[in-house]
């Protein structure tokens, strides 16, 4: 695997978001490999047998087998992965289960959108963190995104 690319991982039950996400994060203008696996038990089987972690892992919350939340807490608690930068990636968004999510280490909270554009707008700036500098000091204000980004044309 080429270093230089940008490694994702996502983990969606669903076939058609998995398509769409496909499509959107491939039309993006980053080098990247992009995995994805059907659901948490998947998720987390392929985690422990891989020598190269994703920069990025974008989790679904309701899939089967093992939620979403389950694969979080799971992944929070291996140091093996406290670098790696989850995204969560779902539906549902109740202000308890961002607030759960948060609580239990994601990065981001990302409400799906079914807009082309919003999507391509909202992976571009994920992409583009900096998530070194900011796992150390996760900040609810910048921890869910939904809909509106802040991305430059240049960018998309």
């Amino acid at each position: 695997m080429d270093p230089e690319k940008l490694y994702i991982l996502l983990a969606e039950d669903d076939q058609d978001d998995r398509r769409f996400f496909k499509k959107v994060f491939d039309s993006l203008k980053i080098t990247h490999t992009l995995s994805m696996c059907e659901d948490g038990l998947e998720l987390m089987a392929y985690l422990d047998d891989t020598h190269k972690l994703p920069h990025i892992i974008f989790l679904d919350i309701s899939m089967p087998g093992k939620s979403g939340m389950e694969c979080l807490k799971a992944i929070r608690s291996n140091s093996r992965y406290r670098d790696t930068t989850v995204a969560m990636y779902s539906s549902i968004s109740s202000e308890d289960t961002v607030e759960e999510a948060f609580v239990f280490g994601a990065n981001i909270f990302i409400k799906k959108p079914n807009d082309f554009d919003k999507l391509k707008k909202i992976l571009t700036e994920v992409t583009y963190i900096n998530w070194q500098y900011v796992t150390d000091g996760l900040n609810r204000e910048n921890y869910m995104i939904n809909y509106y980004t802040n991305v430059p044309d240049k960018f998309l």
